[in-house]
Protein backbone atom coordinates (compact mmCIF):
# COMPACT_ATOMS: atom_id res chain seq x y z
CA UNK A 1 0.00 0.00 0.00
CA UNK A 2 1.29 3.48 -0.79
CA UNK A 3 2.39 5.59 2.14
CA UNK A 4 0.02 8.42 2.87
CA UNK A 5 2.09 11.48 3.69
CA UNK A 6 0.75 14.95 4.21
CA UNK A 7 2.01 18.47 4.47
CA UNK A 8 3.68 19.14 7.79
CA UNK A 9 1.92 22.46 8.25
CA UNK A 10 -1.62 23.59 7.80
CA UNK A 11 -4.88 23.38 9.69
CA UNK A 12 -6.85 20.19 9.25
CA UNK A 13 -10.39 19.48 10.29
CA UNK A 14 -10.89 17.64 13.53
CA UNK A 15 -11.90 14.00 13.29
CA UNK A 16 -15.58 13.25 13.57
CA UNK A 17 -16.31 12.72 17.29
CA UNK A 18 -18.48 9.77 16.40
CA UNK A 19 -15.71 8.07 14.51
CA UNK A 20 -13.77 5.39 16.35
CA UNK A 21 -10.19 4.79 15.29
CA UNK A 22 -9.62 1.14 14.53
CA UNK A 23 -6.42 -0.20 16.03
CA UNK A 24 -4.13 -2.50 14.09
CA UNK A 25 -0.97 -4.49 14.64
CA UNK A 26 0.29 -3.20 11.27
CA UNK A 27 2.50 -0.17 10.68
CA UNK A 28 0.76 3.22 10.81
CA UNK A 29 1.27 3.96 7.12
CA UNK A 30 -0.91 0.98 6.29
CA UNK A 31 -4.06 2.56 7.70
CA UNK A 32 -3.69 6.23 8.67
CA UNK A 33 -2.14 9.54 7.71
CA UNK A 34 1.46 9.90 8.81
CA UNK A 35 3.74 12.68 10.04
CA UNK A 36 6.11 12.08 7.15
CA UNK A 37 7.99 9.28 5.39
CA UNK A 38 9.17 6.38 7.55
CA UNK A 39 12.81 5.88 8.46
CA UNK A 40 15.71 8.26 8.30
CA UNK A 41 14.08 10.53 5.68
CA UNK A 42 11.29 11.20 8.13
CA UNK A 43 13.75 12.64 10.65
CA UNK A 44 14.03 15.78 8.54
CA UNK A 45 10.24 16.12 8.41
CA UNK A 46 10.10 15.91 12.23
CA UNK A 47 13.14 17.98 13.08
CA UNK A 48 12.02 19.26 16.48
CA UNK A 49 11.24 15.80 17.90
CA UNK A 50 14.56 14.60 16.45
CA UNK A 51 16.45 17.42 18.17
CA UNK A 52 14.75 16.64 21.50
CA UNK A 53 15.64 12.95 21.11
CA UNK A 54 19.24 13.75 20.20
CA UNK A 55 19.57 15.94 23.27
CA UNK A 56 18.11 13.32 25.61
CA UNK A 57 20.52 10.76 24.12
CA UNK A 58 23.43 12.65 25.71
CA UNK A 59 22.65 10.40 28.68
CA UNK A 60 23.88 7.49 26.60
CA UNK A 61 27.12 9.33 25.83
CA UNK A 62 27.78 9.67 29.58
CA UNK A 63 27.26 5.93 30.01
CA UNK A 64 29.55 5.06 27.08
CA UNK A 65 32.22 7.57 28.09
CA UNK A 66 32.59 5.93 31.48
CA UNK A 67 33.01 2.51 29.87
CA UNK A 68 35.70 3.81 27.52
CA UNK A 69 37.63 5.64 30.26
CA UNK A 70 37.96 2.61 32.51
CA UNK A 71 39.36 0.31 29.82
CA UNK A 72 42.51 2.44 29.49
CA UNK A 73 42.77 4.02 32.95
CA UNK A 74 43.04 0.62 34.61
CA UNK A 75 46.38 -0.02 32.87
CA UNK A 76 47.85 3.50 33.30
CA UNK A 77 51.08 3.52 35.40
CA UNK A 78 50.05 6.93 36.82
CA UNK A 79 46.77 5.41 38.03
CA UNK A 80 48.38 2.27 39.43
CA UNK A 81 50.95 4.33 41.31
CA UNK A 82 48.15 6.04 43.25
CA UNK A 83 46.01 2.90 43.67
CA UNK A 84 48.65 0.22 44.30
CA UNK A 85 46.04 -2.28 45.47
CA UNK A 86 45.07 -3.04 41.86
CA UNK A 87 48.59 -3.13 40.39
CA UNK A 88 49.71 -6.46 38.96
CA UNK A 89 52.29 -6.93 41.72
CA UNK A 90 49.80 -6.46 44.59
CA UNK A 91 48.30 -9.41 46.42
CA UNK A 92 44.71 -10.06 45.35
CA UNK A 93 44.93 -7.41 42.63
CA UNK A 94 42.50 -9.28 40.41
CA UNK A 95 39.76 -9.18 43.04
CA UNK A 96 40.24 -5.48 43.85
CA UNK A 97 40.32 -4.55 40.16
CA UNK A 98 37.18 -6.58 39.56
CA UNK A 99 35.46 -4.92 42.54
CA UNK A 100 36.34 -1.46 41.22
CA UNK A 101 34.96 -2.31 37.78
CA UNK A 102 31.87 -3.98 39.23
CA UNK A 103 30.91 -0.95 41.32
CA UNK A 104 29.66 0.86 38.22
CA UNK A 105 27.38 -2.09 37.34
CA UNK A 106 26.12 -2.42 40.92
CA UNK A 107 25.38 1.30 41.12
CA UNK A 108 23.72 1.25 37.69
CA UNK A 109 21.54 -1.68 38.76
CA UNK A 110 20.36 0.29 41.81
CA UNK A 111 19.84 3.44 39.74
CA UNK A 112 17.88 1.75 36.96
CA UNK A 113 15.61 -0.07 39.41
CA UNK A 114 14.74 3.11 41.30
CA UNK A 115 14.36 5.26 38.21
CA UNK A 116 11.15 3.40 37.35
CA UNK A 117 9.08 4.97 40.12
CA UNK A 118 10.99 8.26 40.03
CA UNK A 119 10.25 8.74 36.32
CA UNK A 120 6.56 7.98 36.97
CA UNK A 121 6.40 10.28 39.97
CA UNK A 122 8.21 13.46 38.90
CA UNK A 123 8.27 13.01 35.09
CA UNK A 124 10.79 11.64 32.62
CA UNK A 125 12.27 15.13 32.24
CA UNK A 126 12.91 15.94 35.88
CA UNK A 127 14.15 12.41 36.63
CA UNK A 128 16.94 13.07 34.11
CA UNK A 129 17.93 16.11 36.20
CA UNK A 130 18.04 13.93 39.33
CA UNK A 131 20.19 11.37 37.51
CA UNK A 132 22.62 14.00 36.25
CA UNK A 133 22.94 15.47 39.77
CA UNK A 134 23.85 12.08 41.25
CA UNK A 135 26.24 11.35 38.38
CA UNK A 136 27.93 14.74 38.88
CA UNK A 137 28.58 13.98 42.56
CA UNK A 138 30.11 10.63 41.59
CA UNK A 139 32.28 12.20 38.88
CA UNK A 140 33.62 14.89 41.22
CA UNK A 141 34.51 12.25 43.80
CA UNK A 142 36.22 10.08 41.16
CA UNK A 143 38.27 13.02 39.96
CA UNK A 144 39.30 13.92 43.52
CA UNK A 145 39.88 10.34 44.77
CA UNK A 146 42.97 9.89 46.94
CA UNK A 147 42.31 6.37 48.19
CA UNK A 148 40.96 3.10 46.85
CA UNK A 149 37.94 3.22 49.20
CA UNK A 150 37.03 6.73 48.05
CA UNK A 151 37.30 5.68 44.42
CA UNK A 152 35.06 2.65 44.94
CA UNK A 153 32.38 4.75 46.64
CA UNK A 154 32.65 7.36 43.87
CA UNK A 155 32.20 4.66 41.22
CA UNK A 156 29.12 3.36 43.04
CA UNK A 157 27.52 6.83 43.21
CA UNK A 158 28.41 7.61 39.61
CA UNK A 159 27.01 4.23 38.59
CA UNK A 160 23.64 5.06 40.18
CA UNK A 161 23.40 8.17 38.00
CA UNK A 162 24.49 6.25 34.90
CA UNK A 163 21.92 3.51 35.54
CA UNK A 164 19.16 6.09 35.91
CA UNK A 165 20.16 7.81 32.67
CA UNK A 166 20.46 4.53 30.74
CA UNK A 167 16.88 3.74 31.71
CA UNK A 168 15.10 7.07 31.29
CA UNK A 169 16.74 8.42 28.12
CA UNK A 170 15.29 5.76 25.75
CA UNK A 171 12.00 5.92 27.67
CA UNK A 172 11.69 9.66 27.03
CA UNK A 173 12.77 9.30 23.39
CA UNK A 174 10.20 6.58 22.68
CA UNK A 175 7.37 8.63 24.21
CA UNK A 176 8.05 11.79 22.21
CA UNK A 177 8.81 10.14 18.84
CA UNK A 178 6.42 9.78 15.88
CA UNK A 179 5.96 6.06 15.14
CA UNK A 180 7.35 6.42 11.60
CA UNK A 181 10.82 7.37 12.86
CA UNK A 182 10.86 6.04 16.44
CA UNK A 183 13.41 3.39 15.53
CA UNK A 184 15.82 5.92 14.01
CA UNK A 185 15.52 8.21 17.04
CA UNK A 186 16.02 5.35 19.51
CA UNK A 187 19.20 4.42 17.64
CA UNK A 188 20.54 7.75 18.90
CA UNK A 189 20.83 6.20 22.39
CA UNK A 190 23.16 3.43 21.21
CA UNK A 191 24.93 5.85 18.87
CA UNK A 192 25.65 8.12 21.84
CA UNK A 193 26.84 5.17 23.96
CA UNK A 194 29.33 4.02 21.33
CA UNK A 195 30.39 7.60 20.54
CA UNK A 196 31.10 8.06 24.24
CA UNK A 197 33.18 4.87 24.28
CA UNK A 198 35.20 5.97 21.24
CA UNK A 199 35.76 9.53 22.49
CA UNK A 200 36.77 8.36 25.97
CA UNK A 201 39.11 5.69 24.62
CA UNK A 202 41.06 8.10 22.43
CA UNK A 203 41.10 10.83 25.11
CA UNK A 204 42.63 8.43 27.62
CA UNK A 205 44.90 7.01 24.94
CA UNK A 206 46.31 10.55 24.62
CA UNK A 207 46.35 11.54 28.31
CA UNK A 208 48.32 8.42 29.27
CA UNK A 209 51.40 10.28 27.99
CA UNK A 210 50.86 13.07 30.54
CA UNK A 211 53.11 13.11 33.58
CA UNK A 212 51.44 12.88 36.95
CA UNK A 213 47.93 12.02 38.08
CA UNK A 214 46.13 14.34 35.66
CA UNK A 215 46.68 11.56 33.13
CA UNK A 216 43.67 9.82 34.69
CA UNK A 217 42.02 12.65 36.66
CA UNK A 218 41.45 14.75 33.51
CA UNK A 219 39.37 12.07 31.69
CA UNK A 220 37.21 11.67 34.81
CA UNK A 221 36.82 15.46 35.04
CA UNK A 222 35.83 15.86 31.38
CA UNK A 223 32.79 13.62 31.79
CA UNK A 224 31.21 16.43 33.81
CA UNK A 225 30.79 18.49 30.63
CA UNK A 226 28.07 16.42 28.88
CA UNK A 227 26.41 15.96 32.26
CA UNK A 228 26.07 19.71 32.79
CA UNK A 229 24.81 20.23 29.23
CA UNK A 230 22.16 17.54 29.62
CA UNK A 231 21.08 18.53 33.13
CA UNK A 232 20.51 22.18 32.22
CA UNK A 233 19.27 21.77 28.67
CA UNK A 234 16.66 19.10 29.47
CA UNK A 235 14.72 21.71 31.45
CA UNK A 236 13.87 23.49 28.17
CA UNK A 237 12.49 20.36 26.47
CA UNK A 238 8.77 19.50 26.57
CA UNK A 239 7.33 16.94 28.96
CA UNK A 240 6.42 13.54 27.56
CA UNK A 241 2.80 13.82 26.35
CA UNK A 242 2.18 10.28 27.53
CA UNK A 243 3.39 11.07 31.04
CA UNK A 244 1.18 14.18 31.10
CA UNK A 245 -1.88 12.13 30.15
CA UNK A 246 -1.04 9.56 32.85
CA UNK A 247 -1.23 12.42 35.35
CA UNK A 248 -4.58 13.68 34.01
CA UNK A 249 -3.02 16.76 32.37
CA UNK A 250 -4.70 16.19 29.02
CA UNK A 251 -4.70 19.77 27.76
CA UNK A 252 -0.98 20.14 28.48
CA UNK A 253 -0.39 16.84 26.70
CA UNK A 254 -2.17 18.15 23.59
CA UNK A 255 0.02 21.26 23.49
CA UNK A 256 3.21 19.24 24.14
CA UNK A 257 2.26 16.89 21.30
CA UNK A 258 1.58 19.78 18.95
CA UNK A 259 4.90 21.39 19.85
CA UNK A 260 6.81 18.14 19.28
CA UNK A 261 5.15 17.61 15.90
CA UNK A 262 5.31 21.33 15.00
CA UNK A 263 1.64 21.27 14.01
CA UNK A 264 -1.51 23.03 15.23
CA UNK A 265 -3.54 21.30 17.93
CA UNK A 266 -6.46 20.91 15.51
CA UNK A 267 -4.48 18.85 12.98
CA UNK A 268 -6.23 15.49 12.53
CA UNK A 269 -3.00 13.53 13.11
CA UNK A 270 -2.40 15.34 16.40
CA UNK A 271 -6.00 14.68 17.42
CA UNK A 272 -5.77 11.01 16.52
CA UNK A 273 -2.53 10.48 18.45
CA UNK A 274 -3.90 12.42 21.42
CA UNK A 275 -7.06 10.31 21.51
CA UNK A 276 -5.04 7.11 21.17
CA UNK A 277 -2.83 8.05 24.11
CA UNK A 278 -5.76 8.98 26.34
CA UNK A 279 -7.72 5.86 25.44
CA UNK A 280 -4.74 3.59 26.12
CA UNK A 281 -4.11 5.22 29.50
CA UNK A 282 -7.79 5.00 30.46
CA UNK A 283 -8.06 1.37 29.35
CA UNK A 284 -5.05 0.20 31.37
CA UNK A 285 -6.09 2.31 34.37
CA UNK A 286 -9.47 0.58 34.27
CA UNK A 287 -7.75 -2.80 33.94
CA UNK A 288 -5.59 -2.02 36.99
CA UNK A 289 -8.68 -0.97 38.97
CA UNK A 290 -10.39 -4.26 38.16
CA UNK A 291 -7.24 -6.18 39.09
CA UNK A 292 -6.67 -4.29 42.39
CA UNK A 293 -10.10 -2.97 43.49
CA UNK A 294 -9.12 -2.83 47.16
CA UNK A 295 -6.35 -0.28 46.45
CA UNK A 296 -8.40 2.43 44.71
CA UNK A 297 -9.35 4.56 47.75
CA UNK A 298 -6.38 6.97 47.23
CA UNK A 299 -5.11 6.59 50.81
CA UNK A 300 -1.34 6.87 51.18
CA UNK A 301 -0.98 3.23 52.22
CA UNK A 302 -3.11 2.13 49.25
CA UNK A 303 -1.00 4.17 46.84
CA UNK A 304 2.18 2.63 48.24
CA UNK A 305 0.74 -0.89 47.95
CA UNK A 306 -0.48 -0.16 44.42
CA UNK A 307 3.01 1.02 43.45
CA UNK A 308 4.48 -2.23 44.77
CA UNK A 309 1.94 -4.59 43.19
CA UNK A 310 2.19 -2.75 39.86
CA UNK A 311 5.70 -4.20 39.56
CA UNK A 312 4.21 -7.68 39.79
CA UNK A 313 1.73 -6.73 37.06
CA UNK A 314 4.67 -6.76 34.64
CA UNK A 315 4.70 -10.55 35.05
CA UNK A 316 0.95 -11.12 34.76
CA UNK A 317 -1.43 -11.66 31.86
CA UNK A 318 -1.45 -8.68 29.55
CA UNK A 319 2.22 -7.88 30.08
CA UNK A 320 4.34 -10.96 30.82
CA UNK A 321 5.19 -11.55 27.13
CA UNK A 322 6.52 -8.01 26.92
CA UNK A 323 8.55 -8.39 30.12
CA UNK A 324 10.01 -11.65 28.81
CA UNK A 325 10.94 -9.95 25.55
CA UNK A 326 12.47 -6.87 27.22
CA UNK A 327 14.45 -8.71 29.89
CA UNK A 328 15.51 -11.48 27.49
CA UNK A 329 16.75 -9.16 24.76
CA UNK A 330 18.86 -7.19 27.25
CA UNK A 331 20.31 -10.40 28.70
CA UNK A 332 21.27 -11.72 25.29
CA UNK A 333 22.79 -8.37 24.30
CA UNK A 334 25.42 -9.01 26.96
CA UNK A 335 25.81 -12.76 26.41
CA UNK A 336 26.61 -12.40 22.70
CA UNK A 337 29.95 -11.08 23.99
CA UNK A 338 30.07 -7.34 23.29
CA UNK A 339 31.24 -5.95 26.62
CA UNK A 340 33.65 -8.83 27.06
CA UNK A 341 35.33 -7.60 23.87
CA UNK A 342 35.23 -3.93 24.96
CA UNK A 343 36.60 -4.53 28.45
CA UNK A 344 39.15 -7.17 27.56
CA UNK A 345 39.95 -6.44 23.92
CA UNK A 346 43.68 -5.82 24.62
CA UNK A 347 43.89 -9.26 26.23
CA UNK A 348 41.97 -10.83 23.37
CA UNK A 349 44.25 -9.20 20.80
CA UNK A 350 47.20 -10.53 22.78
CA UNK A 351 45.86 -14.07 22.36
CA UNK A 352 45.86 -13.38 18.62
CA UNK A 353 49.55 -12.49 18.64
CA UNK A 354 49.49 -8.66 18.49
CA UNK A 355 52.11 -6.66 20.41
CA UNK A 356 51.17 -4.15 23.16
CA UNK A 357 51.00 -1.05 20.96
CA UNK A 358 48.88 -2.78 18.35
CA UNK A 359 46.64 -4.19 21.08
CA UNK A 360 45.65 -0.69 22.23
CA UNK A 361 45.33 0.72 18.70
CA UNK A 362 43.19 -2.20 17.54
CA UNK A 363 40.99 -1.83 20.63
CA UNK A 364 40.28 1.73 19.50
CA UNK A 365 39.63 0.57 15.93
CA UNK A 366 37.25 -2.05 17.33
CA UNK A 367 35.12 0.65 18.93
CA UNK A 368 35.15 2.76 15.76
CA UNK A 369 33.96 -0.27 13.78
CA UNK A 370 31.05 -0.70 16.17
CA UNK A 371 30.22 2.99 15.72
CA UNK A 372 30.07 2.53 11.94
CA UNK A 373 27.65 -0.36 12.42
CA UNK A 374 25.40 1.70 14.68
CA UNK A 375 25.32 4.55 12.16
CA UNK A 376 23.91 2.19 9.50
CA UNK A 377 20.98 1.35 11.79
CA UNK A 378 19.80 4.98 11.64
CA UNK A 379 18.56 4.02 8.18
CA UNK A 380 17.88 0.28 8.54
CA UNK A 381 15.90 0.27 11.81
CA UNK A 382 12.77 1.80 10.30
CA UNK A 383 13.51 0.58 6.78
CA UNK A 384 13.75 -3.18 7.45
CA UNK A 385 12.45 -3.49 11.02
CA UNK A 386 13.77 -4.77 14.33
CA UNK A 387 13.34 -8.52 13.74
CA UNK A 388 15.37 -8.78 10.52
CA UNK A 389 18.24 -6.80 12.06
CA UNK A 390 18.32 -9.08 15.10
CA UNK A 391 18.11 -12.28 13.06
CA UNK A 392 20.83 -11.34 10.56
CA UNK A 393 22.97 -9.87 13.32
CA UNK A 394 22.79 -13.11 15.31
CA UNK A 395 23.72 -15.12 12.23
CA UNK A 396 26.76 -13.02 11.32
CA UNK A 397 27.97 -12.85 14.93
CA UNK A 398 27.69 -16.63 15.27
CA UNK A 399 29.75 -17.13 12.12
CA UNK A 400 32.37 -14.67 13.35
CA UNK A 401 32.77 -16.31 16.75
CA UNK A 402 32.95 -19.82 15.26
CA UNK A 403 35.68 -18.87 12.78
CA UNK A 404 37.69 -17.03 15.47
CA UNK A 405 37.34 -19.98 17.87
CA UNK A 406 38.66 -22.37 15.19
CA UNK A 407 41.63 -20.14 14.33
CA UNK A 408 42.52 -19.38 17.98
CA UNK A 409 42.23 -23.04 18.93
CA UNK A 410 44.41 -24.14 16.02
CA UNK A 411 47.12 -21.47 15.86
CA UNK A 412 47.28 -19.66 19.24
CA UNK A 413 50.32 -21.69 20.30
CA UNK A 414 52.38 -20.26 17.40
CA UNK A 415 50.97 -16.93 16.17
CA UNK A 416 54.36 -15.68 14.91
CA UNK A 417 54.41 -18.63 12.54
CA UNK A 418 50.83 -18.03 11.40
CA UNK A 419 50.50 -14.27 11.02
CA UNK A 420 47.87 -14.58 8.27
CA UNK A 421 45.61 -16.63 10.55
CA UNK A 422 46.07 -14.01 13.29
CA UNK A 423 44.98 -11.17 11.02
CA UNK A 424 42.02 -13.21 9.73
CA UNK A 425 40.95 -13.55 13.37
CA UNK A 426 41.25 -9.79 13.81
CA UNK A 427 39.23 -9.23 10.62
CA UNK A 428 36.37 -11.41 11.85
CA UNK A 429 36.49 -9.70 15.23
CA UNK A 430 35.99 -6.39 13.42
CA UNK A 431 33.23 -7.97 11.33
CA UNK A 432 31.58 -9.11 14.57
CA UNK A 433 31.69 -5.55 15.92
CA UNK A 434 30.20 -4.20 12.69
CA UNK A 435 27.41 -6.80 12.83
CA UNK A 436 26.68 -6.11 16.50
CA UNK A 437 26.67 -2.35 15.99
CA UNK A 438 24.15 -2.70 13.17
CA UNK A 439 21.80 -5.03 15.07
CA UNK A 440 22.15 -6.14 18.69
CA UNK A 441 23.68 -2.81 19.69
CA UNK A 442 20.72 -0.46 19.02
CA UNK A 443 17.69 -2.78 18.85
CA UNK A 444 17.74 -4.00 22.49
CA UNK A 445 17.80 -0.39 23.68
CA UNK A 446 14.83 0.41 21.43
CA UNK A 447 12.40 -2.47 21.97
CA UNK A 448 11.86 -2.32 25.77
CA UNK A 449 10.92 1.36 25.63
CA UNK A 450 8.38 0.65 22.86
CA UNK A 451 6.44 -2.37 24.01
CA UNK A 452 5.03 -1.74 27.49
CA UNK A 453 1.64 -0.14 28.22
CA UNK A 454 1.77 3.42 29.53
CA UNK A 455 0.91 2.41 33.09
CA UNK A 456 3.87 0.01 33.29
CA UNK A 457 6.28 1.47 30.74
CA UNK A 458 8.72 3.04 33.22
CA UNK A 459 8.76 -0.09 35.37
CA UNK A 460 9.13 -2.40 32.38
CA UNK A 461 12.03 -0.38 30.98
CA UNK A 462 13.59 -0.35 34.46
CA UNK A 463 13.42 -4.15 34.61
CA UNK A 464 14.97 -4.43 31.15
CA UNK A 465 17.77 -2.00 32.02
CA UNK A 466 18.42 -3.88 35.27
CA UNK A 467 18.73 -7.05 33.19
CA UNK A 468 21.33 -5.31 31.03
CA UNK A 469 23.42 -4.20 34.00
CA UNK A 470 23.09 -7.47 35.93
CA UNK A 471 24.19 -9.51 32.93
CA UNK A 472 26.92 -6.96 32.17
CA UNK A 473 28.21 -7.65 35.71
CA UNK A 474 28.04 -11.43 35.18
CA UNK A 475 29.93 -11.20 31.88
CA UNK A 476 32.59 -9.08 33.57
CA UNK A 477 33.10 -11.83 36.14
CA UNK A 478 33.19 -14.85 33.84
CA UNK A 479 35.16 -13.45 30.89
CA UNK A 480 38.67 -13.31 32.48
CA UNK A 481 38.71 -17.00 33.51
CA UNK A 482 37.18 -17.94 30.14
CA UNK A 483 39.90 -16.10 28.23
CA UNK A 484 42.77 -17.18 30.51
CA UNK A 485 41.79 -20.81 31.06
CA UNK A 486 40.10 -21.80 27.80
CA UNK A 487 41.51 -19.55 25.05
CA UNK A 488 39.23 -20.34 22.14
CA UNK A 489 36.58 -21.51 24.62
CA UNK A 490 35.51 -17.89 25.20
CA UNK A 491 34.59 -17.52 21.52
CA UNK A 492 32.82 -20.88 21.52
CA UNK A 493 30.82 -19.82 24.57
CA UNK A 494 29.70 -16.58 22.92
CA UNK A 495 29.01 -18.35 19.61
CA UNK A 496 26.52 -20.62 21.39
CA UNK A 497 24.69 -17.62 22.80
CA UNK A 498 24.69 -15.86 19.43
CA UNK A 499 22.97 -18.93 17.98
CA UNK A 500 20.53 -19.02 20.89
CA UNK A 501 19.76 -15.34 20.30
CA UNK A 502 18.80 -16.14 16.70
CA UNK A 503 16.44 -18.95 17.77
CA UNK A 504 14.93 -16.90 20.61
CA UNK A 505 14.34 -13.88 18.37
CA UNK A 506 12.64 -16.00 15.73
CA UNK A 507 10.11 -17.39 18.21
CA UNK A 508 9.55 -14.58 20.69
CA UNK A 509 10.27 -11.11 19.25
CA UNK A 510 7.45 -9.47 17.24
CA UNK A 511 7.99 -6.64 14.80
CA UNK A 512 7.37 -3.14 16.23
CA UNK A 513 8.47 -1.06 13.23
CA UNK A 514 6.00 1.74 12.52
CA UNK A 515 3.56 0.67 15.24
CA UNK A 516 2.29 3.27 17.66
CA UNK A 517 3.06 2.72 21.34
CA UNK A 518 -0.69 2.40 21.86
CA UNK A 519 -0.91 -0.45 19.31
CA UNK A 520 1.37 -2.81 21.26
CA UNK A 521 -1.58 -4.57 22.87
CA UNK A 522 -2.42 -5.81 19.37
CA UNK A 523 1.20 -6.51 18.41
CA UNK A 524 1.57 -8.78 21.45
CA UNK A 525 -2.02 -10.04 21.13
CA UNK A 526 -2.84 -8.98 24.70
CA UNK A 527 -6.36 -7.93 23.64
CA UNK A 528 -7.61 -11.49 23.59
CA UNK A 529 -11.36 -11.10 23.76
CA UNK A 530 -14.09 -9.25 21.90
CA UNK A 531 -15.23 -7.79 25.23
CA UNK A 532 -11.83 -6.19 25.86
CA UNK A 533 -11.68 -4.81 22.35
CA UNK A 534 -15.21 -3.46 22.62
CA UNK A 535 -14.43 -1.82 25.96
CA UNK A 536 -11.32 -0.15 24.57
CA UNK A 537 -13.27 1.17 21.57
CA UNK A 538 -16.00 2.44 23.87
CA UNK A 539 -13.45 4.31 26.01
CA UNK A 540 -12.01 5.98 22.92
CA UNK A 541 -15.45 6.88 21.64
CA UNK A 542 -16.28 8.50 24.99
CA UNK A 543 -13.02 10.44 24.98
CA UNK A 544 -13.52 11.72 21.44
CA UNK A 545 -17.06 12.81 22.20
CA UNK A 546 -16.25 14.58 25.46
CA UNK A 547 -13.15 16.22 23.98
CA UNK A 548 -14.93 17.74 20.98
CA UNK A 549 -15.89 21.05 22.60
CA UNK A 550 -12.55 21.36 24.41
CA UNK A 551 -10.60 20.73 21.21
CA UNK A 552 -12.52 23.41 19.32
CA UNK A 553 -11.77 25.88 22.09
CA UNK A 554 -8.08 24.95 21.97
CA UNK A 555 -8.11 25.43 18.21
CA UNK A 556 -9.58 28.93 18.54
CA UNK A 557 -6.88 29.84 21.09
CA UNK A 558 -4.16 28.48 18.80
Amino acid sequence: MAIKTNAQQGDRPMPDPGHIFIHHSEAVWEHRDTYGPPGFRGVFANHYAALCAAFAAIGGMIFGYDQGVVSVVLVMPQFLTRFTRISDTASGAGFWKGLLTAMIELGALIGALNQGWIADKISRKYSIVVAVTIFTVGSVLQTASISYAMLVIARLIGGIGIGMLSMVAPLYISEISPPEIRGALLVLEELSIVTGIVVAFWITYGTRYMAGEWAWRLPFLLQLVPGFVLGIGILFLPFSPRWLVSKGRDAEALHALAKLRQLPTTDSRIQQEWFDIRAEVAFHRETSALRHPELQDRRVISRVKLEIVSWTDCFKRGCWRRTHTAVGIMMLQQFVGINALIYYSPTLFKTMGLDYSLQLIMSGVLNVTQLVGVITSLWTMDRFGRRPLLLWGSFFMTVSHVIIAILVGKFSNDWPGHRAAGWISVAFLLFYMLSFGASWGPVPWAIPSEIFPSSLRAKGVALATCSNWLNNFIIGLITPPLVINTGFGAYTFFAVFCLLSLIWTFYFVPETRGRTLEAMDHVFKDIVSEQEEARRMAIESEIIGSADSMVRQEGEVS
